[in-house]
């Protein structure tokens, strides 16, 4: 058993997670087998990307407050005393011309350098983080779908990746691309906004199947907090329950009618629905809105939502990396 550390930073939130895995080689010889059993597992809403895609620059303000996430992590990681810490930045960092300050500054903190790492990398991360758990299915593949904040991940595979893309579609960059005018949010977006936004996704999602073959996978799998809010929307809980939404299972009808009401909602009617995180308030329309055109594009009938993502993958990898490290010793 080995105790890690990983962090998921990317253009909305910046993830802990603290684990004990336990990793083993398969039976069979194919590959490595395991268990994560989560210590800690929070998130901030730090807004990394607040302007990049105006400005291509991390605001100074945006970096503040990642950097208080970070010290607030590192204490965490210290109490929990974990062996290996892996830290990924995602969308945000890798479009942002002054990314050298961002590394700098996690690395004074942490003790760590984060890994700006592709839009490749980070779908494989996802589907490890998304898929491990529930194990190859016969005759089938997955579609593992991350809705990010800038970023919008593909990918395609049954007991591995065998396709990916990352397109810049994510509910913080097209809420600030299409709805905010003169630093104010559209409340609620015009048609023609929304229309604008849903070009966008199309448009990705042409670019996105260039390379993935989105309407193989018979299983849509979903993950990240739009996803999530909206399966925890539809599963009418009072408060935010990442057991009841792990591994449910949302028809399309409900995803349409759930990112229809979010669209025409003003903010105080988004920001009274029990779940919604208040960092999410602004963007959720957006990202429901990347869902529900996936799913249309798809024929997919039903998203499987999942609890686990970009993150465990990020701790399955650290865990792995020691396991490899102590067979060749």
């Amino acid at each position: 058993m080995t105790r890690v550390a990983a962090i998921d930073c990317g253009t909305n939130s910046i993830r802990l997670l603290v684990a004990d895995a336990t990793v083993s080689d398969s039976a069979s010889g194919a590959g490595e087998t395991g268990e994560l059993a989560d210590l800690d597992r929070r998130m901030k809403i730090v807004r990394l990307g607040q302007g990049v895609d105006r400005t291509g620059r991390l605001a100074p303000e945006a970096l503040e407050r990642t950097f208080a996430a970070c010290r607030e992590y590192a204490a965490v990681i210290k109490e929990h005393g974990a062996e290996r810490v892996r830290f990924v930045a995602t969308s945000a960092s890798r479009d942002a011309e002054n990314r050298d300050e961002f590394v700098s500054g996690v690395l004074d903190i942490l003790g760590v350098e984060p890994e700006v790492i592709t839009g490749d990398q980070e779908a494989a991360f996802s589907f490890t983080g998304a898929t491990k758990e529930l194990g190859p299915i016969d005759g089938d593949s997955y579609l593992v779908v991350d809705i990010g904040g800038g970023s919008t991940e593909f990918v395609v595979g049954d007991d591995h990746v065998r396709a990916a893309r990352s397109v810049d579609i994510g509910c913080v960059r097209l809420t600030e691309r299409h709805l905010v005018r003169d630093g104010v949010v559209s409340d609620p977006p015009t048609a023609t906004e929304i229309a604008a936004i849903r070009a966008d996704i199309e448009a990705a999602l042409d670019l996105a199947e260039q390379t993935v073959p989105l309407r193989e996978a018979r299983t849509l799998v979903g993950l990240a907090g739009s996803v999530t809010t909206v399966a925890a929307i539809a599963l009418g809980l009072t408060e935010y329950d990442s057991a009841a939404i792990h591994h449910s299972v949302i028809p399309y009808d409900q995803v349409e009618e759930i990112t229809t009401r979010l669209l025409h909602a003003t903010h105080e009617e988004r920001a009274a629905i029990p779940v919604m995180h208040p960092g999410r308030v602004d963007v959720i329309g957006a990202g429901a809105l990347v869902l529900l055109t996936i799913m249309e594009r798809t024929g997919a009938q039903e998203v499987v939502v999942s609890e686990h993502d970009i993150l465990d993958g990020i701790a399955w990898a650290a865990a792995e990396e020691i396991h490899d490290a102590a067979k060749r010793d």
